[in-house]
């Protein structure tokens, strides 16, 4: 089985998006399958991977691959990925345009349940349907030494500058920190247009430096609206931190567990005054037990290539020897 994925790697600190191409290119052709590394003539996929609407560079955009299948290859399988909504960024035109192609779609991957009910119930056309949430490199996020200072260390990072992503809890974090600088330090990793006076701001970092900047921390923070499919979430666990998240996070609520939420500010304020002056080692308030599994990236693409075989097989039953 041939498969085209319509996106290359964008090098550095990038979204969640980009971290699925990156290991799908790199762990995608394993067993039946190969991943083309362009789309001609000589190299005819049997399956196309649509990450996203957006058209970048020289690939093929969602309204191409459906004309190509229309038109030119009607036994090319179109494979959807589904990691956007408008309620994330407060926009109104996404939603719509997702669910005007998914008539189009052989299948479709959603990036978490949540994202997956949200789309259903506003009805989504294509019915054959997996969640595959993203991998995380346990190698490289991972729990780090902790300061001795006495304070809390709270983090947070986001590549999207966009406020939805909780700019209005950060502001309101930086600020604590402002009053009882004795007691609280907080560090934001990534982009934002938050008003921060006494926050510690890193540029985005990806990779090792990101899994070493989170690890140093004591607690994780994240105020996201509506997340789709949280990669922050993900790393947060897996460097072992005790994660909260807003109850409208949408995927964070799903990544991180119910018991992790907080409803405002006033709540998560609470908890964070709960958690001064306790050893990070010895057992935090924490939020319970998460919501969701961690998986490598190799897990990650597995279930993705199984999906998509599956896709293929199902209308072309003489495909296995693709």
């Amino acid at each position: 089985m041939k498969v085209y994925i319509n996106r290359q790697v964008v090098r550095g600190p990038w979204g969640g998006g980009n971290m699925f191409v990156k290991a799908y290119r790199e762990m995608g052709t394993q067993g039946n399958v190969e991943v083309l590394d362009g789309y001609s003539a000589q190299a005819v996929p049997d399956v196309a991977l649509l990450v996203g609407l957006d058209r970048e560079g020289d690939e093929v955009g969602v309204e191409q691959a459906i004309s190509y299948k229309l038109y030119m290859n009607p036994s090319c399988k179109l494979v959807l990925r589904v990691n956007e909504n408008d309620a994330r960024k407060g926009t109104s035109h996404l939603d719509d345009a997702l669910i005007q192609v998914s008539q189009f779609m052989d299948g479709t991957v959603f990036v978490s349940r949540w994202l997956q009910d949200y789309f259903n119930a506003k009805g989504w056309a294509c019915a054959n349907q997996a969640v595959i949430i993203n991998g995380v490199d346990r190698d490289v996020f991972k729990p780090g030494p902790k300061p001795s200072d006495g304070k809390l260390h709270i983090v947070a990072h986001h590549w999207s500058d966009n406020r939805m992503k909780g700019a209005d809890i950060y502001e309101e974090i930086d600020r604590l920190v402002g009053e009882q600088p004795d007691k609280f330090a907080f560090t934001y990793i990534g982009r934002h247009k938050c008003d921060f006076k006494h926050t510690t701001v890193v540029r985005p970092l990806a990779g090792k430096a990101l899994g070493e900047e989170l690890g140093r921390h004591d607690v994780y923070v994240s105020a996201s609206r509506f997340d789709p499919g949280p990669n922050h979430i993900l790393e947060a666990l897996a460097c072992g931190l005790p994660t909260y998240v807003h109850k409208d996070g949408g995927g964070c609520v799903e990544f991180a567990g119910r018991n992790s939420t907080y409803k405002d500010w006033d709540e998560l304020r609470d908890v964070l005054m709960s958690c001064v002056g306790l050893a990070w080692a010895s057992g935090w308030p924490k939020p319970g037990y998460q919501g969701v599994r961690l998986s490598s990236w190799q897990t990650c693409v597995q279930e993705y290539n199984r999906f998509l075989e599956a896709t293929w097989q199902a209308t072309n039953p003489d495909s296995s020897s693709c």
